[in-house]
């Protein structure tokens, strides 16, 4: 089971560096691209043609979904199209938001259908994809946004917060997690981030150590932060190992 990261710039993309998305991979399986903000189909294609991976979004914030349309230009029209439709999850409303944004004409929708066999997450109802058990689990950010725990073939455990304040919900989830891939958008000072909408480090630390996770990977730190004071504030408060996640780190779970 391997995890490649593509992107994480938090909120909005910075120099050089993609928005959230994330490659999840078992051998014998088609890859299942983890949100794919802006920027994400460029580096998906290091790694995989994006007409054989499945897709699975945490929520439908510009940042972690609308590379979709650009894929669907790849899926329609690239010189070996795609002869049969790929999986699709997402919240409530995933065609609707997606086929806006991949419109020709401003209020037109545009049926993706033909492409994505879209499916949505239901609030603790585990899916099977790419090999891949997903539970997702419904937290605290909006719009209406899912976390996910993802068991591979041999019981390894990513726990995914995708964006969220904090919430028992994102702590359940990452329940003895061998890699806790945690947003830490901003730092802990009151006066750098908006109430209930973010982690800081500090809270990522706070849900790694309550979670008993083995590991803490940062993720979705703006580029106007500073991200050194995240990975202290991380540090501070949960004692297993801390990274903070670039664009191309890979990490691979045995059993």
């Amino acid at each position: 089971m391997r995890l490649t990261v593509l992107g994480c710039s938090g909120s909005v993309g910075a120099p050089g560096a993609a928005c959230s998305g994330y490659l999840l991979s078992t051998a014998g399986h088609r890859p299942v691209l983890l949100d794919c903000g802006p920027g994400v189909l460029g580096e998906l294609q290091r790694y995989a043609e994006p007409i054989d991976v499945d897709v699975v979004l945490s929520h439908l914030h510009a940042d972690h979904c609308l590379d979709v349309p650009a894929m669907l230009v790849w899926r329609r029209y690239a010189p070996r199209p795609a002869t049969e439709r790929a999986v699709l999850y997402g919240p409530p409303g995933t065609a609707l938001r997606l086929g806006a944004a991949s419109a020709e004409i401003p209020g037109d929708i545009d049926d993706i259908s033909d492409t994505f066999d879209t499916q949505e997450w239901q609030h603790g109802s585990e899916v099977s994809i790419g090999g891949l058990e997903f539970l997702p689990m419904q937290v605290n950010h909006p719009p209406q946004t899912f976390g996910l725990r993802i068991t591979g073939p041999q019981d390894q455990v990513i726990a995914y917060s995708g964006d969220t304040a904090m919430c028992d919900e994102v702590v359940d989830l990452a329940q003895g997690a061998d890699i806790f891939l945690c947003e830490a958008t901003w730092s802990h000072a009151p006066d750098e981030r908006p109430p209930n909408l973010h982690l800081s480090g500090y809270e990522a630390g706070q849900i790694a150590t309550k979670a008993g996770v083995r590991s803490l990977a940062l993720t979705h730190v703006a580029p106007w932060s500073d991200a050194e004071t995240i990975l202290a504030e991380a540090r501070s408060t949960f004692s297993g190992p801390v990274d903070l996640v670039r664009a191309g780190q890979v990490f691979d779970l045995t059993a």
